[in-house]
């Protein structure tokens, strides 16, 4: 997934590397070929290059160029979708095998570090879930659930300590933490390395194969063949279909800036308001701490008022805590499976193929449970989480059915774009740095002029299921509002499902 040089840049990228390394250039035989070097790939490689395995990955962008780069890293084991609404979809054994997992990657994770030696910054903390100044009925349905989950220990306060604002009754979960993602998956590479493993960046995958001897096909003409393959790539490109519907992209958006030290206490925060709001401390190289917010999500390739969102959320900010100007704003995207939990385990089109994905906004423990969980199942080691993760599961619920029928007729309406005019009668009126969907011939055109002044055309229909892509300014990237594939201005891939660029403006 090469990285748009026109993407924001994180906090994460601004104060730490992504280590590139040399592109694949020879065909290869290993154990296992992880395509993806992001925290689900870079765990599933670290774990199996521990217990011995030849191992390559393969990667067309940096070690943690993608989403795991535009992450805010908390590090929970309290659940973005509720341990309430967990208990109901997939029933007390799932919510606790929820809880379960997502405290054993938050303890791996520190057990890699202090094995590895790696300064990442991992800090252990509370992390407090709140609403506001009115109470919330919720709360006690949320606190009862998640000790039912096992989680004894959570408890409910009148407020958060030493929140400079008000907020009201809050649930306090111990045992949280957080880290910085990309000096973690620099420390995992090295040790990937000293193993005996490779890392390849600069490598675009245009293939995968399952079967007896599963392989993975490159646009450099090579091929890694191997026992196993795990696609870690966020959105699988091995499933052309299955587990896409049973799944939705959103985008997410996080600023950060400065606060006095001592100011905001070092926990996480999380609110469950609409929209709600995620907060983390981060202390640069100097120990000056940045506060964290992320929030205003909107699903991919639906809305292109980044700015506006950013306002809100620095509005939203502002009023609870003393900031100073913001200096970093930047969005990801997330994955929010349909039934609430993450897809980690046999892809189900292709056999010796596993897959991760469908983070639900909680893409670093999802990612090391990945890792946890794949290695055990390649190794051949029974693993209790594997039927709760299970990609091929069908979760019969209300609230599953409702979500899986509201994402897929979403997806059904973006097609009705084929009959729409586009957003521009001409190319002539784009602006420098600005993109948008022509209508020409009958055919749906994708223009952006760059800085220069130089226009690009490329066909405006996703290589993936052949939705029209829709302009996003603020990454100036052409974003798929079906299943979330992104093309750079000029039509390469950044995001899968889509393996091939937009296509060339045929006549």
């Amino acid at each position: 997934m090469t990285k748009s040089s026109e993407r924001s840049e994180s906090v994460w990228e601004a104060t730490g590397s992504q280590p590139e390394f040399t592109s694949l250039k020879e065909d290869m035989r290993v154990d296992v070929c992880v395509v993806g070097a992001g925290i689900a790939g870079m765990s599933v490689a670290y774990l199996l290059a521990r217990a011995g395995k030849r191992v390559v990955v393969l990667d067309d962008n940096a070690v943690g160029g993608g989403e795991t780069g535009q992450t805010t890293a908390h590090l929970a084991s309290a659940m973005d979708d509720r341990f309430h609404v967990l208990e109901k979809v997939h029933g007390p054994e799932g919510a606790r095998i929820a809880y379960e997992s997502h405290q054993a990657a938050v303890e791996r994770i520190g057990e890699i570090v202090a094995a590895e030696g790696i300064d990442c910054d991992y800090v252990r903390l509370d992390g407090y879930l709140f609403h506001g100044a009115e109470e919330n009925e919720d709360f006690d349905r949320e606190l009862e659930a998640a000790r039912r989950a096992g989680f004894t220990d959570v408890e409910r306060v009148e407020r958060i300590p030493g929140a400079p604002f008000d907020s009201g009754p809050a649930l306090r979960f111990p045992r949280q933490a957080r880290f910085h993602p990309l000096r973690y998956l620099e420390g995992l590479a090295k040790a990937v390395h000293r193993d005996g493993g490779h890392v390849f960046t600069g490598t675009h995958v245009t293939g995968v194969k399952g079967g007896a001897e599963p392989s993975v096909t490159t646009d450099g003409g090579h091929t890694v063949r191997a026992d196993a393959v795990v696609v870690a790539t966020n959105s699988p490109i091995s499933d052309f279909v299955t587990i896409h519907t049973k799944q939705a992209p959103y985008r997410t958006f996080v600023i950060g800036a400065p606060v006095p030290a001592g100011a905001v206490p070092d926990f996480l925060y999380w609110d469950d308001l609409d929209p709600y709001h995620y907060v983390r401390l981060h202390s640069t190289a100097n120990g000056e701490p940045i506060l964290v917010v992320g929030g205003e999500d909107h699903k991919t390739g639906h809305h292109d008022d980044a700015e506006e969102r950013y306002a809100r959320l620095e509005a939203w900010t502002r009023a609870r805590f003393p900031v100073g100007e913001t200096r970093f704003r930047w969005s990801g995207q997330v994955l929010e499976p349909t039934d609430f939990m993450a897809f980690i385990g046999p892809d189900p089109a292709n056999r010796g193929v596993y897959v991760a994905t469908g983070d639900s906004g909680q893409g670093m423990t999802h990612g090391t449970i990945a890792g946890i969980l794949i290695s055990d199942q390649i190794l051949g080691r029974e693993n209790p989480w594997a039927r709760l993760y299970d990609p091929s599961r069908k979760t019969l619920s209300t609230e599953s059915l409702k979500e899986f029928l509201k994402e897929n007729l979403d997806v059904a309406v973006q097609y009705t774009d084929y009959l729409r005019k586009g957003e521009a009668t001409s190319s002539d009126a784009l602006a420098p740095g600005t993109g948008a969907v022509l209508q020409r011939d009958g055919k749906k055109v994708a223009a952006y002029r760059d800085e220069a002044g130089t226009l690009h055309e490329r066909s405006a229909v996703c290589t993936h299921l052949g939705c029209i892509v829709h302009w996003n300014g603020e990454e100036r990237s052409w974003d798929c509002p079906c299943h979330g594939s992104r093309f750079a201005p000029t039509g390469e891939v950044l995001n899968g499902p889509a393996l091939a660029p937009l296509k060339p403006v045929e006549g």
